[in-house]
């Protein structure tokens, strides 16, 4: 039995961590003790090393089965940069290189393989690997094994019959978001013997939410991007031609950006994801075919240019930013506009019940965008995770709180503008139609309906359409008012609105806003570090990685060279103690960052004449 020490030291040797992160220790113990587990580790939380680590430790191989085929290369280097031999089978591989790795395998060269679930499914390798030890089958990206997950895969479903066929080697399923009902799934599916799962908190705080009134996006971009040239990031946006508008424009502003789509070619797709993989571009701009498992640590920023269709498509694309821990920040640019633009692809959708639930998961994204309530609360209580009351200090709501009104008289004229017209009219009308007749607008359905005549027409003077929208809205989520779904929705009051509206209550509502808000964010605060130096190890972390044909954070992540900033260590020993460098990498890359310190600090330690 491995003990807890013996643990801490191949962590420190291999991938020069001090500490495990929550929940990894425990995994790896239950998986050396022949364990099935079953772990639910947002982006960031280190789930792959719960694989890769007992592959140091056992004798024959780890199978990791993933969908990722065009980031197993980047994994299989970044495993050989810490000295831990793996390789991976897949379609991009040539006859030959295929023949070559299975003859490894079979010789003991690797601990670690990487294979697609496709793979499995098309050329027998289950049978391939009878006369190879599997001391390990991890499965990485397990919600996609469900159909109640947002990302179902029919090939998934076949990995039970590998599950059959190595009964005796334990299963480890993965996955950053799932729900009961997929985490359930997940366990029959697989027929995995465990009491119960792994969750780890859901709450990333090195993450900064903010969500801002979309206007002239364009413009509100390259305000964000002002104060940060030299950082990585994601801007989403929700169709292709989306991406490429956006890529295009912000290329002609002097930002290196390229577009990412699945209506691209796989060359194309591939060259542009390694670009940015390799920070030879600073953005991607992206539709949600670009990010799952994008192993990137330092990506400083995810904008959302365009509303996403439900709260677990967003947090797993905010995700992306700050895998390595520093702070980063997530903006998602909002208008109502974006909500009717999604309520029309969910009309198309063949399935009543599959346009009910996909409602209701919008619902729950415009709520989130509209609430002045603390983000990274609503988003943990998404996930059925309490954080309390307290203030986070990490999203807009908490840093910057609403001001908040009297909206007693707006509420009793809105409420009454919606029982009016359903008294002359008998039916009720859409949520502009309401607004149309508060602010007095003459058009062919108010004259038509005679809801000009109404009381309560002409009455609403003192906020504009989108400021009735907002307080409208508001309440919507407080009951008093109930939006339909549907193409046509409409918007009635409910038994607490009718209450409301005799009793002449009160309600603090939050002020609409008046003006566009601006986008200038300082970015997430750091620990102090001297940036120069910093700045000088990027650039030699570039010459070492293109001269190994790697992304740049294989050799070393941001935390790491930030560490080196911030000590100045001046040897090996001292080396040692920065978080990310063990055994492989002091021997390969020692010397040349001590060399780089101490040219860097002659300079300053040269008094003058």
């Amino acid at each position: 039995m491995t003990s807890a020490t013996q643990l801490r030291t191949i962590l420190k040797q291999y991938y020069g961590y001090n500490a495990f992160r929550p929940l990894q220790e425990a995994i790896i113990t239950d998986t050396l003790a022949k364990k099935d587990v079953l772990a639910v580790l947002p982006t960031g939380a280190g789930k792959s090393l719960c694989f890769q680590l007992p592959s140091l430790i056992q004798p024959g191989i780890t199978l990791v089965i993933s969908p990722l085929i065009a980031l197993m290369k980047n994994q299989v280097d970044a495993l050989s940069a810490l000295g831990i031999p793996a390789t991976f089978l897949n379609s991009s591989l040539s006859t030959k290189e295929s023949r070559e790795r299975r003859h490894g395998l079979r010789t003991g060269q690797f601990r670690i393989l990487y294979v697609s679930p496709e793979r499995l499914s098309t050329d027998s390798l289950i049978a391939q690997v009878d006369d190879i030890q599997v001391d390990l089958i991890a499965i990485d990206e397990a919600h996609c094994i469900s159909e109640w997950g947002h990302d179902f895969r029919p090939e998934y479903r076949q990995l039970a019959d590998l599950r059959t066929h190595r009964a005796d080697a334990p299963v480890m399923a993965l996955t950053a978001t799932a729900t009961e009902r997929v985490q359930q799934d997940i366990r029959e599916a697989l027929n995995l013997r465990v009491e119960s799962p792994y969750i780890a908190s859901f709450d990333r705080k090195n993450l900064f939410y903010r969500v801002l009134p979309k206007n002239r996006p364009l413009n509100q971009i390259l305000e964000f991007l002002r104060s940060r040239s030299s950082q990585s990031g994601i801007i989403y946006c929700q169709s292709r031609k989306g991406t490429e508008h956006l890529a295009a424009q912000l290329s002609g502003h002097g930002i290196k950006a390229l577009p990412y789509h699945a209506g691209l070619s796989q060359e194309i797709r591939t060259a542009n994801q390694d670009a940015f993989i390799r920070d030879e571009c600073q953005i991607v701009c992206a539709t949600i075919a670009f990010g799952m498992g994008i192993d990137k640590p330092n990506v400083r920023f995810v904008i959302h240019q365009d509303l996403p269709n439900n709260l677990a498509s967003y947090y797993q694309e905010t995700g992306r930013a700050g895998r390595d821990g520093l702070p980063s920040d997530c903006l998602l640019l909002f208008t109502p506009g974006d909500a009717a633009k999604i309520n029309h692809f969910i009309e198309q959708k063949p399935s009543a019940n599959e346009q009910e639930i996909a409602r209701q998961q919008l619902r729950q994204m415009v709520h989130y965008a509209e609430s002045d309530a603390c983000r990274r609360t609503s988003l943990l209580a998404y996930f059925g995770e309490s954080r309390g009351t307290d203030n986070c200090n990490a999203c807009d709501n908490c840093r910057e709180p609403k001001k908040s009104f009297d909206g007693s008289i707006a509420a009793q004229k809105a409420l009454s503008c919606v029982y009016r017209v359903y008294e002359r009219s008998g039916f009720s009308v859409g949520l502009n139609h309401i607004i149309a007749i508060l602010t007095g607008a003459n058009n062919e359905k108010i004259k038509r309906w005679g809801h000009d005549n109404l009381s309560t027409y002409d009455i609403g003077q003192e906020f504009s359409r989108s400021q009735w929208a907002h307080i409208i809205r508001q309440l919507i989520r407080e009951g008093l008012l109930f939006q339909t779904s549907g193409l046509r929705s409409t918007v009635e009051l409910t038994t607490k609105g009718s209450s409301f509206l005799k009793s002449r209550s009160q309600i603090q509502l939050t002020k609409p806003p008046s003006k566009p808000a601006s986008t200038t964010i300082k970015p997430a605060a750091d620990d102090d570090y001297d940036d120069g130096l910093f700045q000088k190890l990027r650039e030699i972390r570039k010459q070492l990685a293109d001269e190994k044909n790697v992304p740049n954070y294989i050799i070393f992540s941001d935390v790491t060279l930030r560490q080196i900033a911030k000590h100045f260590p001046q040897s090996r020993k001292e080396l040692l103690t920065i978080h990310g460098i063990g055994a492989k990498k002091l021997e390969e890359y020692g010397d040349v960052m001590i060399a780089a310190v101490n040219k860097y600090r002659q300079p300053q330690l040269q008094t003058p004449n």
